[in-house]
């Protein structure tokens, strides 16, 4: 299987509402778990998708443009986010 179908398959075993335990994609898609976590892994990478601890949700459109932004404009923003903490970026004037 191409991993662009695998992530197709996991992203929407997701639910939309509350988050899943990577053991729980396993069993909705019947996928190895190193497979479901190198898809989860891409996921992440492409802002579809956030893991904190040992749950797996998915980014709403706005937190994925957000990180987005972050990611690429890092120098320029005053605040960083941290694990979901907004933070204000010291300035040197």
């Amino acid at each position: 299987m191409r991993e662009e179908d695998l992530d197709w398959a996991v992203y929407h075993r997701i639910p939309k509402t509350d988050g899943i335990t990577v053991e729980g994609l396993v069993a909705a898609t019947g996928f190895e778990p190193g497979a479901v976590t190198a898809s989860l892994e891409r996921l992440e990478h492409h802002l579809l998708v956030r893991r904190s601890g040992k749950t797996v949700r998915l980014l709403s459109i706005q937190e994925s443009l957000i990180e987005c932004q972050c990611r690429h404009t890092r120098e320029d923003l005053p605040f960083v986010i941290e694990n979901g903490v907004i933070r204000a970026t010291r300035r040197e004037e």
